[in-house]
């Protein structure tokens, strides 16, 4: 029987190798010679992020291509949440995906450009991460079978709340949601917060219960969720810089032609720089928007924003007695600053 057992596993091990590389070989193929690239991500379909592949990217894409390849667009988690997406795209099983850093899970240095206060603002954090600081992430990406195409930006993170967070004594005892990353969770309890980890699909049901008190994300990101629909305050802590990044399969990319390379790398950079763009348009207009229906923004005065800023010293220093390349990275971003 152990025999048996032994001889079904590795023929099950065989099968699935074989699969997989079917699976990679045929993906984005069609009968009729086209290619079709897959973008999954989870951002709604009026998202910058979304108008601008639309806008941009696909358009240039396909026109630049005479039609040889085409671009599906897959908002909203409809690929699967964004484990799920970019795992897909790690194996080939999906072409494309805008994600954030949550590839830090599997090598920490990509989530080092979302560590909290690193960026000012939207021209710092652009310019940076297009330079050298980027290009020394990217070399991360690629060890784990994605080659990375442009930088964009999700936004500066607030805490929007049931209630107003004026001062650190406010966070104290606040039930504050949390990304499921150590960075995040670590951040918000060096700010003072009882720290709840939850996927955000759960972060709505959560406020409207009452089992958490708040949540943080960018702007935009809390309109277009609805989460703005059972908050009554937001604080614009804007305590980490979120980015996000185009991600493509890396034997997809480097099985392509010098040509056809050239074509979705520029469409890339234009459908990012246009995304860029429109982010810092929608930030301003959603605040407004949001307003209107009645929350109400605090901005933390110079003595707050100072506490804030102290308040994750510890946080750092953990980070730098932990990994062993994390100050000179650090401080390399802060140089160009």
């Amino acid at each position: 029987m152990k025999m048996k057992a032994l001889i079904a596993v590795i023929l099950g091990s065989l099968l699935i190798m074989l699969t997989g590389c079917n699976a990679l070989e045929t993906a984005g193929k069609e009968k009729n010679g086209v290619t079709t690239i897959k973008i999954a991500n989870y951002f709604s379909d009026t998202h910058p992020q979304n108008i601008a592949l639309r806008e941009k990217f696909k358009p240039l894409v396909e026109e630049g291509t005479n039609g040889k390849y085409k671009v599906e667009i897959y908002p909203g988690n409809e690929l699967g949440d964004e484990d799920s997406f970019t795992s897909g795209t790690r194996i080939g099983s999906i072409q494309m995906a805008i994600t954030g850093m949550g590839l830090q899970t599997a090598n920490p240095k990509i989530g080092a450009v979302e560590w909290p206060y690193l960026f000012d603002d939207y021209e710092q954090a652009n310019r940076i991460l297009n330079g050298e600081v980027g290009d020394e992430i990217g070399k991360e990406f690629r060890k784990l079978g994605v080659e990375p195409l442009a930088w964009t930006a999700n936004g500066f993170r607030t805490v929007s709340a049931n209630r107003e967070i004026a001062s650190m004594e406010d966070f104290k005892g606040f039930r504050l949601r949390m990304t499921n990353i150590p960075i995040f969770i670590n951040t918000g309890k060096a700010l003072g917060a009882t720290v709840q980890p939850l996927a955000l699909s759960e972060v709505f049901t959560a406020l409207e219960q009452g089992v958490i008190d708040g949540q943080e994300n960018p702007i935009v990101t809390l309109k277009e969720s609805g989460l703005y629909e059972v908050q009554s305050h937001v604080t614009e802590t804007r305590h980490m810089f979120s980015p996000n990044v185009y991600l493509m399969n890396k034997e997809f990319y480097d099985g392509l032609d010098p040509e056809t390379k050239d074509v979705i790398e520029k469409a890339a950079k234009e459908s990012a720089n246009l995304e860029w763009k429109l982010l810092q348009e929608a930030e301003a207009k959603v605040k407004e928007d949001l307003q209107k229906e009645g929350l109400k923004f605090t901005e933390p005065d110079e003595k707050f924003m100072a506490e804030l800023r102290k308040s994750v010293e510890p946080v750092y220093e953990d980070l730098y007695e932990k990994y062993d390349w994390a100050e000179e990275f650090i401080n390399k971003i802060k140089e160009q600053k």
